[in-house]
């Protein structure tokens, strides 16, 4: 095993790499939870759900959730020998759902997706995608680590109440209820927070993994004797003091059968007769550009927090990774649960020392688990996993001091592409800024030679990207 996955070479172990591949899952399962909600609550053009019928069986989504989340995160570990989990990419799945399968049905929608995937495979294949990550600056693999670092605090932060939206204009954000931190749910995870950093600074082996279980037992006892219920109840009634997601409350079971029923639900082509080829040639395009760029941020990102990138910022067998994140997306489609890609909460585990792709294998086993100890899932709530993105987005902004912040075309572009991640809620928003930018600098200042031609060929991508609104009204 130590052989196969280069464990001593990188300056782990066994037990850092189970932990690891531990920390992951626990970060990342609620993908399981949320993307049947995400999917579920969308009706295609003739009115039915995912699953058929006016209701979506969540149970079946998260079954194959979790099934397709397993096999591939698997596959990145054998294959690719990556701390690097994969799932159903959260952003790309509520695209999938009100703004695709709205136009079509979901056979037509998936089979979009499918597409989308098998284009970057050939992308892959062709050397094209792997050259256009050459040809990035270093500095700006940086710059797009740091931003992914702050984005990923910002999902705990919210996904924890900690930060909320506020109706008062013009003001976004706030802390908590109305300026001030209130409900249990947030004191468990202020709690979380404090007992992960104290471990974390004094060395502790398994600190984020200790912290994860010690909050979900203080979440299960606060639950038990204040009985605060979700967030969202069963008749819709909000209760903003309520827990996000999952109620921590032992379940009534421990162990569900899966169905799998919605493997290969697809149509390939249907949906360029549903929406005509224009139109479906634009979904693919804006599906397409999101998953080149997202995988690539993520996988330098959890390359510099594990010490595993070269000189010039590219990780070890970056074909592997992006061979498998390309069959990844279209894996997601031919199931039925979206594209999948991977996944930035993989850090959480390199945090906790993961360097291998024993790791991913470690976290693709826990979801295939899932699938049929569903139940367990539901007893971690968001309050007591996300202290662990924050504490992950605090080592990947320590990056930050590599960034030449004298030399204007570094360092307005990583600025862009820092700031952006976080505050559009998009890693390829980020990147496709930051990009432009320092093509658009180089060239006002004389220095079109040290543009790398596949970096216009970037840049011109991404102003399409960012102009398909007006384009697709035009056109259609």
């Amino acid at each position: 095993m130590d052989s196969f996955f280069n464990i001593s070479a990188r300056g782990s172990t066994v037990s850092r790499e189970i932990r690891g591949g531990f920390v992951t899952f626990f970060t990342m399962a609620y993908i399981v939870v949320l993307n049947p909600i995400i999917l579920g609550q969308a009706l295609d053009v003739d009115g039915n759900s995912i699953t058929g019928g006016a209701q979506a069986d969540f149970a079946q989504i998260a079954a194959v959730t979790a099934l397709v989340a397993g096999v591939l995160t698997i596959l990145m570990g054998v294959v690719a020998n990556y701390p690097l989990a994969l799932a159903t990419g959260l952003g790309l799945n509520a695209f999938v759902a009100f703004g695709v399968a709205s136009q079509m049905t979901w056979a037509d929608a998936m089979g979009l997706v499918v597409l989308e995937g098998l284009i970057i495979l050939l992308l892959v294949l062709t050397g094209f995608r792997r050259a256009v990550f050459t040809a990035v600056p270093p500095q700006m693999k940086t710059a797009i680590s740091v931003g992914i670092g702050l984005f990923i605090a910002l999902i705990g932060l919210v996904d924890a109440g900690f930060v909320r939206r506020t109706d008062t204009p013009p003001v976004p954000v706030q802390l908590g209820i109305g300026g001030f931190l209130s409900g249990w749910p947030v004191l468990v995870f202020v709690l979380g927070l404090l007992l992960m950093i104290v471990l974390y600074a004094k060395r502790v082996k398994g600190a984020i993994l200790i912290s994860i279980i010690a909050t979900t037992i203080l979440a299960i006892i606060v639950e038990a004797v204040a009985k605060i219920g979700p967030t969202v109840g069963a008749n819709g009634a909000f209760n903003p003091k309520g827990w996000n997601l999952n109620v921590p409350a032992w379940p009534d079971s421990l162990v569900d059968t899966p169905n799998f029923s919605l493997l290969g639900n697809f149509s390939l082509f249907g949906s360029f007769e549903a929406v005509g080829f224009v139109t479906a040639a634009l979904l693919v395009f804006t599906l397409l550009l999101a998953d080149f760029f997202d995988t690539m941020g993520t996988m330098t990102a959890i390359g510099a927090e594990a010490g595993l990138l070269d000189k010039d910022g590219t990780p070890p067998g970056t074909q592997r990774i992006l061979i498998v994140d390309s069959l990844a997306a279209a894996a997601g489609g031919a199931a039925s649960v979206s594209s999948n890609t991977s996944y930035i909460e993989s850090a959480s585990g390199v945090g906790e020392g993961a360097r291998t792709g024993l790791a991913s294998v470690v976290t693709g086993l826990l979801f295939l688990l899932t699938t049929v100890f569903a139940p367990i899932v539901t007893i971690i709530p968001n309050e007591a996993a996300v202290p662990a993105l924050v504490v992950v987005g605090f080592l990947m902004m320590a990056q930050v001091k590599n960034i030449d912040w004298d030399d204007m075309e570094i360092a307005i572009p990583a600025f862009l592409t820092i700031i952006l991640m976080p505050f559009t809620y998009s890693i390829t928003v980020g990147i496709g800024a930051g990009f432009i930018a320092y093509v658009i600098l180089k060239a006002a200042r004389g220095k079109v030679a040290q543009i790398h031609p596949l970096l216009w060929v970037v840049a011109a991508l991404f102003v399409v990207y960012f102009t398909i609104d007006p384009i697709s009204r035009w056109i259609t």
